[in-house]
């Protein structure tokens, strides 16, 4: 990090502040499917399946592009990719309005999820301006620019009630090309680019820049964070159509609750994941994430049910059911431990891979992302088949569970071999 040596403060700051901003507007259009999404299947009368296939849409293009634009940043500096991208998210949301067929909806979302792309990016660009030792918590206050979900689910049902869904779309599409032409203009070349032009060093292979992936290491990461985020950002999606479905609630009301009770604590609160990293550790971190999203997601898949029990006077009956509070706070806790569990991985990228953060945080946001496009419309189709509401939850706890035993097991070996090592040395 010695390209650092001569860095500002203020620079930091801005390009910190600047990136988080710029973040959370790409994070906030990723997601606006989750309220005008509802507005169009009811126009077209899709069904659950084809209603999550839609939302699920922008996530694959921002999930499969993160790892171009990670390799890209590192290469040609991130500045750079992210003003281009927003550019060209920006144009894509503006020419939603002008399509009318589900075929179509499902094309303009594609080009749509190209500001999911925008993490990879950020991260690349933002990390090339801290020390290792701060990059849990600089990488968390950056990564809290999912907050950009709740921003759309607090903005976008009022921008639905007073312009229709199209007017969403259009306003959308003007902040993020505001928030580009401010992003160029404000902000400056990342450190490390700036070294490699004025010392004239030559760009980093192909090749090279791939070849952490050969590490099972990463792809251990990238399973963790197609629960930690793949899983937000799915459930970020679904929310709303499940409040509405299954509480009779209007899509404000909808809105609201789920940013209030999920995506706002699901985001902000990676900040301090990101701290707490850099003092407990990521895999304490990650231990808590896990055992208590089992906890929460087994009690919300409970589904509804009806009990007669006989007794010695008679039989007699109740009901369980979850309430709307009840589900609410469990929500609000289980995006509260996600939100940890993203910085928590994310800690890990430049600590173990400062000259791949790109590559290796591209591959780890793709996965991510997959979790994210893949979830939704599995939910859609688990609710046709099965009938049950709650069938989401029934997966989310399955995908814990494995991803708490993996990381166990895992680390078990890693101590055994750490401790094997230790003892032909000391031989």
């Amino acid at each position: 990090m010695d390209n650092l040596t001569n860095v500002s403060k203020n620079d930091q700051l801005r390009a910190l502040i600047l990136s988080t901003v710029a973040f959370t507007v790409c994070f906030a259009i990723w997601t606006v499917f989750s309220i005008i999404g509802i507005k169009i299947k009811q126009n077209l009368g899709l069904n659950d399946t084809e209603f999550g296939i839609l939302v699920a849409m922008p996530i694959l293009t921002g999930s499969i592009s993160r790892v171009f634009l990670g390799i890209w940043s590192d290469r040609f500096g991130g500045r750079l990719i992210f003003t281009l991208l927003m550019l060209a998210s920006a144009g894509s949301t503006w020419l939603l309005v002008d399509v009318h067929t589900y075929g179509f909806y499902l094309l303009a979302a594609l080009g749509i999820g190209l500001a999911g792309g925008s993490f990879a990016t950020g991260i690349a660009y933002v990390s090339r301006w801290y020390p290792a030792e701060e990059q849990g918590t600089v990488l968390g206050i950056f990564g809290a620019g999912n907050i950009g979900a709740a921003v759309t689910h607090f903005a976008a049902p009022l921008l639905l009630v007073v312009f229709g869904w199209q007017g969403v779309a259009r306003v959308y599409a003007v902040a993020l090309l505001i928030m580009a032409i401010i992003f160029w203009f404000f902000t400056k070349d990342d450190p490390s680019l700036a070294h490699r032009r004025k010392s004239k060093q030559k760009l980093p292979t192909l090749a090279e820049q791939l070849a952490p992936l050969k590490h099972m290491q990463v792809w251990r990461f990238s399973f963790y964070y197609a629960f930690s985020f793949g899983a937000f950002v799915a459930l970020a999606l679904w929310l709303p159509r499940y409040y509405v479905s299954v509480y009779k609630l209007s899509i404000p009301v909808a809105g609201l609750l789920t940013a209030f009770a999920y995506t706002l604590p699901g985001s902000v609160f990676r900040a301090l994941g990101g701290y707490l990293s850099d003092k407990m550790g990521a895999r304490r971190i990650m231990y808590f994430m896990f055992i208590v999203s089992a906890i929460c997601t087994f009690l919300l898949a409970y589904p509804p049910t009806d009990y007669v029990v006989h007794g010695i006077r008679g039989s007699f009956s109740f009901s369980l059911a979850m309430g709307l509070a009840p589900f609410s706070i469990l929500m609000f806790i289980l995006g509260f431990v996600m939100s940890f569990g993203k910085a928590a991985v994310y800690k890990h990228i430049p600590v173990y891979y400062p000259d791949h953060v790109g590559s290796v945080g591209g591959v780890v946001g793709l996965i991510g992302g997959l979790g994210g496009f893949i979830l939704p419309i599995v939910f859609g189709v688990m609710d046709d088949l099965t009938g049950l509401w709650t069938s989401c939850f029934m997966l989310l706890f399955l995908l814990s569970i494995v991803s708490l035993t993996w990381m166990h097991f895992a680390i078990l070996g890693m101590e055994e071999k750490a401790a094997e090592d230790d003892d032909v040395v000391a031989r």
